[in-house]
C-alpha cells in the first residue's frame, strides 16, 4: 500500500475501535457465527458500481444501513450441488485462520452461502445449468434446472464482530463482476428495501456501517491496482485484539 493508504488505514481501524467500545455491553463471550456477504460489480460505466441495499428498520442488526446482500451460513449449505468449484486460490485463502473446524467443504459452503443470501435478498442468480439442492431454500434454483455457480467469486475480505456484543459475526466478503454472471436485475425483498447501484465515488455519502466503508476503501485500492481482482490476491482480516480492531493480510 501507499503512504497515504496505510494513513487511512490506520484512521479506518481508529474508528472501528472507538465504534466497538460504544457497542460493548454485558453480553457474554459468545463464538461468532459464520457469514457471508456478497458485492456485486458492475464496471460497464465510466467508474465501477457496487449493489447495495438498505435493512429494514425493524433488523436487530445494523437496522436502516445500507449494506450489501449477505447472511448467516446454513447448516445445509455445505451439502448443495453446484455447477462448478471455488477457484483454488480462493479456498486457499478461505482456509486460512478459518476457527476450528476448519475444511474445504466449510470453505465453499461460505460462498454457496453469499449465493443463496443474494438471490433471496435481491432477486439474482449467480448460476449455472445444473442439477442442485430441492430444499426450500434451493426451490428458484430448482426450478429452473440451475446450480451455484462459484468460480467468479473473489475472496475480498473478512471481519468479526468484536465481542461483548448481542450478535457476532465472522463474515467473509465476496465480490463477482455482473458481466461475467449475465444480464441480471436486482429486485428489493423484505430483507433489503431501496436496491441502488452506489458509484464508488458516491460511497461516502451513503449511511453504512463503517466496516462497510473500510471494505469498500480495501476493494477502492485494489480495483485501481489491477482492475480484473485477481483471485490470488491478499485478503484483508478485521478483528479485535486486545481491545482494539486491527487488520492483517491472509
Amino acid at each position: 500500500m501507499t503512504e497515504n493508504s496505510d494513513t487511512e488505514q490506520d484512521q479506518s481501524e481508529k474508528e472501528l475501535t472507538a465504534e466497538a467500545k460504544t457497542r460493548i455491553g454485558n453480553h457474554p463471550l459468545i463464538r461468532p457465527k459464520d457469514a457471508s456477504t456478497l458485492i456485486l460489480i458492475d464496471r460497464s460505466g465510466s467508474e465501477p458500481a457496487l449493489l447495495m441495499g438498505k435493512r429494514h428498520t425493524a433488523h436487530a442488526f445494523m437496522p436502516d444501513t445500507y449494506v450489501f446482500p449477505g447472511g448467516r451460513r446454513d447448516p445445509d449449505d455445505g451439502r448443495v450441488p453446484v455447477a462448478d468449484r471455488l477457484h483454488p486460490w480462493v479456498e486457499e485463502k478461505l482456509l486460512r485462520k478459518m476457527a476450528s473446524p476448519a475444511s474445504a467443504h466449510r470453505a465453499q459452503a461460505l460462498a454457496i452461502a453469499a449465493v443463496r443470501e443474494t438471490q433471496e435478498e435481491v432477486g439474482i442468480f449467480i448460476a449455472a445449468p445444473g442439477e442442485t439442492s430441492r430444499h426450500k431454500s434451493w426451490k428458484a434454483f430448482a426450478e429452473r434446472n440451475i446450480a451455484p455457480r462459484l468460480s467468479p467469486l473473489r475472496y475480498i475480505a473478512r471481519a468479526i464482530t468484536p465481542p461483548r456484543q448481542n450478535r457476532r459475526f465472522d463474515t467473509r466478503f465476496f465480490a463477482c463482476f455482473r458481466d461475467e454472471i449475465g444480464k441480471v436485475e436486482a429486485e428489493s425483498s423484505n430483507e433489503l428495501l431501496d436496491l441502488r447501484w452506489v458509484k464508488l465515488s458516491e460511497a461516502g455519502g451513503i449511511n453504512m456501517p463503517l466496516i462497510t466503508q473500510a471494505i469498500i476503501t480495501e476493494l477502492v485500492f485494489e480495483l485501481e491496482n489491477d482492475p480484473s481482482l485477481p483471485h490470488g490476491r491478499p485478503v484483508p482480516f478485521y478483528q479485535a485484539r486486545y481491545g482494539r480492531v486491527v487488520r492483517e493480510m491472509l
